[in-house]
């Protein structure tokens, strides 16, 4: 394996700068001066060897399963009121590409987040149904919050505070693993042949918006969140206003489709009422309108973005997000270009981020907030999480980022995965390095790492307490994009 390998001691911040109520758009040019000049260290990452095919026996099948949680499961992790009824299914939903050597697997959970060795389990179960490996399953979750955050680790701290089953049920996880592999399984009974791609836009009205925002008095503040409404009609701030979806077709038939929009997709939760929310309403009317066509749908990166401009929390406002996000899923399927495939590359990063260490990050302040009965559950889940992920950045395991590469007919769509809550800037600086290409950025990969800010973030003050990893990321994070995107555009 080729590694590149940098630093392994704290990393000095960069300078300060004055903050700023406006953000100058990034070019390609900005992003090649910045991997050029600012320090990495603490962190190394590695690209494996791409699997390439030249197409001609390029088959494809697809699978779902229901992963509904039972009443009474944790819903986000246990940071809110635990399941009390279902209000709709949640899904596991995916394809299998065969052709590419070992077979790919892609799928997305309609699960909140799957961290560490939850991650690490769903996909050694998926790989030995397709018979692959655990790197050729790219996998996210899809992170509507009526629904689990699973750590099988921060339970097992947690069952030793006797906090049983507050994070997950291990036993349910299990049944939801093995009931996904075998609808994988059966799949690969019937498979269908691939000779062309597929790419579609559109603009997404009225749904997104950043946390971010500049107060009257001039105060950059995060507050804005998925249920704030209209704060003082300030504006959407920065988003990707645009839903992506790639298709694979047999000759003029479509076979499956996958959109990606980034968003929080909650907009009445945290009730105990599981369900998919309105982007699996929107989801599943696009599915009902194309009955022949698979439909998947990802989140993108969207730590930072939510329908909080646009919505109240009120269960009415549900409907009108669908319906807002369905228009725009199907404006993108209606302007699809279909293209001959050529080719097919996965390309795997590697990268070993290192862990918060500022106070109340260390090991010593989260081992004793979680056995402090004193602070709140979510409180002290938090702390187990945030342990699971020193015990990961201890063990030297790399977090995954995949890209899926489709080109011919002088067209290239690239499909790639980030790791948790990636804010927005992540999945737009990735579109920059690519400007040649149609890229597709979903989030929720592995959940361990919690939110991952932008470096400009971190200077206008961001803060949370559900991010561990360090501050300034963002040039380590930009190199292991530009490798999955086959760009180094590192010096």
């Amino acid at each position: 394996m080729n590694i590149f390998r940098v630093g392994i001691y704290g990393q000095k911040p960069p300078t300060r700068r004055k903050k700023s109520a406006g953000k100058r758009a990034v070019t390609r040019r900005d992003i090649l001066a910045f991997l050029s000049t600012v320090p990495i260290a603490g962190h190394w990452l590695s690209a494996r060897a791409s699997a390439t095919q030249t197409v001609g026996d390029l088959r494809v099948t697809t699978f779902s399963a229901d992963i509904t949680i039972p009443i009474g499961h944790a819903c986000m992790g246990g940071g809110v009121a635990d399941a009390k009824q279902i209000v709709d299914p949640l899904f596991a939903k995916g394809f299998v590409l065969l052709g590419t050597g070992r077979p790919i697997v892609a799928v997305a959970l309609d699960w909140c987040q799957c961290n560490n060795d939850s991650y690490d389990r769903w996909r050694d179960a998926l790989a030995e149904a397709a018979g692959t490996d655990r790197e050729r399953v790219m996998l996210a979750t899809v992170h509507q919050h009526d629904a689990p955050i699973c750590d099988l680790t921060a339970q097992k701290l947690l069952d030793e505070q006797g906090m049983f089953k507050s994070n997950c049920d291990a036993e349910f996880h299990e049944k939801a693993v093995q009931r996904t592999a075998a609808a994988l399984r059966r799949s690969l009974k019937s498979t269908t042949p691939v000779t062309h791609f597929g790419t579609g836009q559109a603009r997404v009205e009225k749904v997104t918006s950043n946390r971010r925002l500049v107060t009257p008095e001039g105060k950059i503040t995060w507050g804005r969140g998925s249920k704030s409404g209209n704060m003082g009609d300030a504006p959407e701030g920065e988003i990707d206003p645009w839903v992506k979806t790639v298709s694979l077709w047999n000759g003029d038939r479509p076979i499956l489709a996958w959109s990606c929009y980034s968003v929080h997709p909650m907009s009445y939760y945290g009730q105990g009422g599981v369900s998919a929310d309105f982007v699996g309403m929107a989801r599943d009317r696009l599915q009902k309108e194309t009955p022949d066509t698979f439909q998947i749908y990802y989140t993108g990166c969207s730590g930072d973005t939510t329908v909080g401009k646009y919505n109240t929390g009120k269960p009415e406002n549900r409907p009108v997000l669908a319906e807002r996000l369905y228009r725009g899923m199907a404006a993108a399927w209606r302007s699809t270009q279909r293209k001959p495939l050529d080719r097919v590359t996965l390309r795997v990063v590697d990268m070993v981020l290192g862990a918060r260490n500022s106070p109340g990050f260390t090991f010593e302040d989260m081992k004793q907030q979680l056995a402090d009965k004193k602070l709140t559950r979510w409180r002290r889940i938090s702390a187990a999480l945030g342990l699971s992920w020193l015990k990961r950045v201890e063990a030297g395991q790399p977090v995954d980022l995949p890209c899926l590469e489709f080109r011919g007919g002088g067209d290239t769509a690239e499909f790639m995965i980030m790791p948790a809550e990636t804010f927005v800037g992540y999945q737009l600086i990735a579109q920059k390095i690519r400007p040649d290409a149609f890229v597709v950025v979903a989030g929720f990969g592995d959940g361990a790492t919690g939110y991952i800010p932008t470096d400009q973030c971190w200077r206008d003050g961001y803060n949370d307490h559900y991010c561990w990893v360090p501050k300034y990321t963002e040039k380590l994070m930009t190199q292991a994009m530009s490798k999955a995107l086959g760009v180094d555009v590192a010096k």
